[in-house]
């Protein structure tokens, strides 16, 4: 395993509430082979279980594996960690995707795909590279997470030394603990921000409820996210579109207007069919923060 030293003190973010029952994880992860964990949205279970698995000292068996069921959040979660425990990205902590692999032999932190985990069962069965893994987004419930549940409900009697965590925003963790032989949960509160949701229609409709103008709604969002970084001077805005060809033209009409539209993510909102006329859009801002 990674000879390479991590940070003597392992720091948490003290505003985060998954930080405040640090203690009583570490032990449970040192006591039991399973362990749930529920946490709603803004915990920091995502991003902070990781660092805890390195502190009850899980990483000097085998890697600590974390999968996740999106590529992007993969990716970026595995940056923010390798950032929060002041390594380089891609050595202690790494991620692998299909096609992508930024780890290597002394990556002590692997994320993945769950995807990925599947693929590695076919060449390794008992998962001997891992000491403890942790399955995130549990309550998605689909058929990667499914198979991984039911077959590691199995490995784990074969292998005793191999710890699970299962981590969710919102499951039945009765449930779960009951199918993994009474584990423990430890429920954890998460962090809201109030939300203002304000309709902004996007230029005059004649009779029949047409638009009257020329203005699209990717300029209108532009438009929006721009009031929407005028009124504040700190916070992000977070922007949904139907297609990248969207997004990147919104991007070059909002840059057009203020260097601050830097501070807006450009998000692709999956939809059946492209909206022919709509008639409002929607802008939200909200102080930053790191998701769970």
């Amino acid at each position: 395993m990674c000879d390479l030293p991590l940070p003597p003190a392992i720091a948490y973010p003290p505003e985060l509430p998954i930080c405040a029952r640090r203690e009583e994880i570490v032990a449970a992860l040192r006591a039991h082979q399973v362990l749930i964990v529920a946490g709603e949205t803004g915990s920091g279970k995502t991003t902070q279980l990781p660092k805890m698995c390195l502190e009850a000292g899980l990483d000097r068996r085998g890697r600590i594996g974390c999968t996740q069921p999106r590529r992007v959040a993969a990716m970026s979660i595995s940056r923010r960690v390798a950032e929060e425990l002041r390594v380089a990205w891609g050595r202690e902590v790494g991620c692998k995707m299909r096609f992508n692999d930024d780890t290597g032999r002394d990556t002590r932190i692997k994320f993945m795909t769950d995807g990925i985990l599947l693929a590695e069962i076919q060449s390794d069965p008992l998962l001997r590279a891992y000491s403890v893994l942790i399955l995130d987004e549990a309550h998605e419930r689909s058929l990667n997470i499914d198979f991984l549940l039911g077959y590691l409900q199995g490995l784990l009697q074969k292998r005793a030394d191999l710890k699970l965590i299962i981590t969710s925003a919102t499951i039945d963790t009765e449930a779960f603990s009951k199918a993994f032989g009474g584990a423990p949960i430890i429920e954890v509160s998460g962090r809201l921000f109030p939300v203002e949701v304000r309709y902004q229609p996007i230029g005059e409709t004649d009779a029949e409820g047409d638009l009257a103008d020329d203005v699209s709604f990717v300029e209108a969002a532009a438009r929006a996210t721009e009031d929407a970084l005028i009124e504040t001077d700190s916070g992000d805005v977070l922007v949904f579109l139907p297609t990248e060809r969207d997004i990147r033209e919104a991007r070059r009409i909002s840059s057009a207007f203020s260097r601050r539209a830097t501070n807006a993510a450009w998000c692709l909102q999956p939809t059946s069919r492209r909206p022919r006329s709509p008639s409002r859009a929607s802008a939200r801002s909200s102080t930053p923060a790191w998701p769970a």
